[in-house]
């Protein structure tokens, strides 16, 4: 053991925090070399500014009927076109960012902690720990997490908060897993090994010195998975099992529009591209931030 490692355990958190405002920095200069990137934090920050400007961009009320109007192609009146009921489609679209944002923010600040937790403490802890909380993790990763979520939905009843219990309860994980290999590599650190040499207790060890370190890689990873997430969100409220009519959801409106889809194509196309682009901005989004964030998948 250096003496390097005796200095970094004494200094403990402080350092920690500062490599990681370090690495920040270095982090935003690399991003502003990855264009496709960029562009894709461009998207996303662009949806979460018109979800919260919703009222004020949306220029009709997305609930609002006219029925003499209903059908009608894109125009200069409506870019999007309406639908079955003469609803704006874009002002549908605009409140419906709102509501995969809700969902996406909501699903991964349940998974985020619970899979850091379950894998963290797997991983450092070992043992009989590490194969009871393993072997539940592998059952819930034996079913597919879109059958699965289904399955809860249909139980516990049609609904938004349905649809983020539903996805919360099958998209941790991967999440548990990949923060147990974490955990498993720090855990025999040197610096690790020093802190514990000067008296540290385990679970000082688990909250300051492994857990940390296991954070860059768990928000690679849900940031990759909000794809799925929207996705799965989508799946739902398209079989009637998230939000319910007439939220503007935007599965709920391919699965509205799908009957028209032949001579009114917009109806249903125009949810489908917004699903698209956001989910390809997070999957962008994601493989930028697991090459600034993780040198080991950086690009040749």
């Amino acid at each position: 053991m250096s003496s390097a490692d005796i200095i970094k355990a004494q200094q403990g958190p402080a350092t920690a925090l500062k490599r990681m405002r370090t690495s920040l920095g270095r982090s935003l200069v690399k991003l502003m070399h990855e264009p496709l990137g960029l562009a894709g934090f461009v998207v996303i920050a662009l949806l979460i500014i018109i979800a919260i400007l919703a009222p004020l961009i949306a220029p009709y009320e997305p609930a609002a009927q006219d029925l003499n109007n209903a059908l009608m192609p894109p125009s200069w009146a409506n870019w999007a076109g309406t639908d079955e009921f003469g609803r704006d489609i874009l002002s549908r679209l605009i409140y419906g960012a709102r509501i995969t944002i809700q969902i996406v923010l909501s699903v991964t600040v349940i998974i985020g902690p619970v899979g850091l937790v379950i894998g963290v403490v797997a991983g450092f802890f070992g043992g009989r720990t590490d194969s009871i909380l393993m072997r539940f993790t592998d059952i819930m990763l034996s079913f597919p997490s879109l059958v699965l979520a289904l399955a809860f939905a249909a139980a516990l009843g049609a609904g938004l908060n349905t649809a983020v219990v539903a996805i919360s309860l099958t998209a941790w994980p991967p999440i548990a897993r990949l923060a147990r290999a974490e955990a498993l590599v720090v855990r025999n650190a040197d610096y690790v090994a020093a802190a514990r040499l000067y008296g540290a207790s385990s679970w000082r060890l688990l909250l300051l010195y492994i857990a940390p370190m296991c954070v860059p890689s768990v928000v690679v990873r849900l940031t990759l998975s909000m794809a799925g997430i929207i996705l799965t969100a989508a799946a739902l409220g398209f079989l009637g099992l998230g939000a319910q009519p007439p939220t503007p959801e935007w599965g709920a409106m391919i699965s509205s529009g799908r009957k028209f889809m032949l001579d009114d194509w917009w109806v249903a196309v125009m949810p489908g591209i917004a699903i698209l682009i956001t989910s390809l901005a997070f999957n962008i989004v994601g493989d930028t931030l697991r090459d600034l964030l993780d040198p080991r998948h950086a690009r040749s």
